[in-house]
């Protein structure tokens, strides 16, 4: 599974002489996610990204948590035919977009930018302006950049979240392998779990501190929502799951 890139083409930051006119086409069609399998999650999303998703984590380093969405590596079993999501819970970055942060070099300042590919992007005034006539941020831009800031924050707390599971070799690779009516066998690796064992295995203080920071509230909710794989089975009509 892959969490990069995904659904942004041309990311381009957001300037009033070039966007003076350009206004976001709100109405809610999810077609621009339909070919991703799994989208980053934010620790603060857990509760509600595990009653519908498998949460699991993802990545060279540090792996932070993901949700999957799929069974296969182009298709989101969440949105429909028509574009409307099907969960219960959007994940902040599908919500976000088509915008998003880029950060400096050293992740000292950061500039919102907008997916230029975007289909909801039009001078015609169809949704949300950018920028009032005179120049101003409009109050749909502010409340963009506000979303975009707390999320910038709660992805911080994830990293620390994640550095603790890191740091206590809670983490084990995982595969899971799916049985499509047609007979084939569908595959998704590249991910991690928390090992149960091992978080239950720890010593009194270490899990208090775990609980003292929510990190044990998180363990668990992802634990939990690895049950979710029987959900994405009957949403992909395939057969059964097994794992290692």
């Amino acid at each position: 599974m892959s969490t990069q890139l995904l659904f942004y083409r041309e990311a381009v930051p957001v300037s009033k002489e070039t966007h003076a006119n350009l206004s976001i086409d709100t109405t809610q069609n999810y077609d621009f996610a339909g070919g991703v399998n799994s989208v980053p999650l934010t620790a603060t999303e857990f509760p509600f990204a595990a009653r519908d998703y498998v949460i699991v984590f993802a990545g060279p380093e540090t792996p932070m948590p993901a949700a999957i969405l799929g069974v296969q590596q182009d298709k989101n079993l969440f949105v429909a035919e028509d574009g409307h999501w099907e969960g219960r819970y959007i994940p902040a970055f599908v919500r976000r977009y088509p915008f998003v942060f880029s950060s400096s070099e050293d992740a000292s300042t950061f500039t919102l930018c907008v997916d230029k590919e975007f289909q909801g992007l039009n001078e015609e005034g169809r949704g949300e302006r950018l920028f009032s006539e005179e120049g101003e941020n409009s109050a749909y831009l502010e409340r963009m950049l506000n979303f975009l800031q707390e999320y910038q924050v709660q992805f911080q707390r994830t990293q620390a979240f994640c550095q603790q599971l890191k740091d206590l070799d809670l983490l084990e690779t995982m595969q899971a392998h799916i049985s499509m009516p047609s007979g084939s066998q569908q595959s998704l690796t590249g991910f991690k779990v928390i090992n149960r064992e091992r978080l239950k295995a720890l010593d009194g203080d270490k899990l208090a501190e775990l609980a003292k920071t929510d990190a044990l509230e998180l363990a668990y909710l992802h634990l939990q929502s690895l049950n979710n794989f029987s959900v994405m089975v009957e949403r992909a009509g395939a057969g059964s799951v097994g794992s290692n």
